[in-house]
């Protein structure tokens, strides 16, 4: 089933890295964001779920394994990519913007690992703070997403883009773009977030020292 997920997690990225998202459709903010949700909603946990008991020889960075600190590392590679002038630099440069996505990878994988290896220890505080890590992270999608959406001016750019086969205002498109965050990066991490802390909830370890 690990190895499933991890091959599935990698046929995602091929998708989003080798389809139109980042190539034909590059000018448009909801592609972007679309493909930044693939990469770090969808592709992230899945690597992560094939990858959460390897170790492949290598020792573990312990600052790193932490969910507070690796949601926080999330925060600020999604924060700092979208600010208009970096977004501006990833439409002009292909090396900048597979540095951005390479960011959203790495970000991706060290919050997903250190929240469900934290998870899978056992114990009611490090269980509690995998859950926490992905909840903190719904938050500051949502957040982001929001003001995104919710722009009395276009961000990134201006004038008509085409995508998936339709011709937007560079206001509609920064809309569809915040809403994607929120129904997909949002959504998923909130799901997460709860799915562990409903595992914190049923330990039979706690049940027994509740007792």
């Amino acid at each position: 089933m690990k190895r499933l997920a991890f091959y599935a997690g990698l046929l995602v990225l091929a998708l989003i890295w080798g389809g139109p998202l980042l190539t034909t459709w590059r000018d448009s903010f909801a592609a972007h964001m679309l493909a930044h949700m693939g990469v770090v909603a969808v592709a992230s946990p899945l690597l992560a779920i094939g990858l959460a008991d390897a170790r492949f020889g290598l020792p573990e960075i312990p600052v790193l394994s932490s969910p507070l600190v690796a949601s926080l590392i999330d925060l600020v590679a999604v924060w700092i990519w979208h600010a208009p002038a970096l977004r501006e630099a990833v439409q002009q440069s292909a090396l900048v913007g597979a540095l951005e996505q390479a960011s959203f990878l790495g970000a991706g994988l060290i919050l997903w690992l250190a929240c469900l290896r934290r998870s899978g220890e056992g114990g009611l505080l490090r269980g509690t703070a995998g859950a926490f890590g992905l909840l903190f992270t719904s938050v500051h999608m949502t957040l982001l997403g929001a003001l995104l959406t919710l722009s009395p001016r276009p961000l990134y750019g201006e004038g008509e883009i085409s995508c998936f086969g339709l011709v937007l205002s560079a206001g509609r498109d920064q809309e569809i773009g915040g809403v994607m965050m929120l129904l997909i990066g949002a959504a998923v991490y909130l799901a997460g977030g709860l799915f562990l802390l409903g595992g914190v909830l049923r330990d039979p370890a706690r049940e027994g020292g509740a007792s």
